[in-house]
């Protein structure tokens, strides 16, 4: 299938129309628009630059985008030892809150982040004075 202008302007539409009432893109319409633009004749690559394109211009969250921004700044905080204390938690959950737009409730942001801990081999410094087990906590 040929790629034309009129593609390229039917998958930009169908971006816009998926986030017209949340301004969000979650993994699952991200797969979606992607299906869509592979139909179109765009191929992956492309549909991915149009969502990132359209995602900037309307100050639209991507939620991989996302992901992989808290990804990072977790990255950095395990650097030296592979271990997260409860500060770093919270400021990389106030990153992720302001990345996503406050559009993943904060129960499952903190699970997320666990979940993104745990797979990375990564620990949390709990205990200390008062015994606290916030990392344990979440659930």
């Amino acid at each position: 299938m040929m790629t034309t202008d009129s593609n390229v302007k039917e998958f930009i539409e169908e971006i816009k129309l998926r986030v017209f009432d949340d301004q969000f893109i979650d993994r699952e319409e991200e797969r979606e628009l992607l299906q869509i633009a592979i139909q179109k004749g765009l191929g992956v690559d492309k549909g991915l630059a149009f969502i990132r394109q359209v995602a900037a211009e309307k100050g639209i969250v991507v939620e991989r985008e996302a992901n992989d921004r808290v990804k990072e700044i977790l990255e950095r905080f395990a650097a030296n030892d592979g271990v997260v204390d409860k500060k770093e938690f919270e400021d990389a959950l106030a990153l992720y809150k302001s990345a996503t737009k406050g559009k993943i409730p904060d129960p499952e942001m903190k699970r997320r982040l666990k979940q993104l801990m745990v797979d990375q081999g990564w620990k949390a410094k709990e205990g200390g004075l008062f015994g606290s087990k916030w990392f344990s906590a979440i659930s």
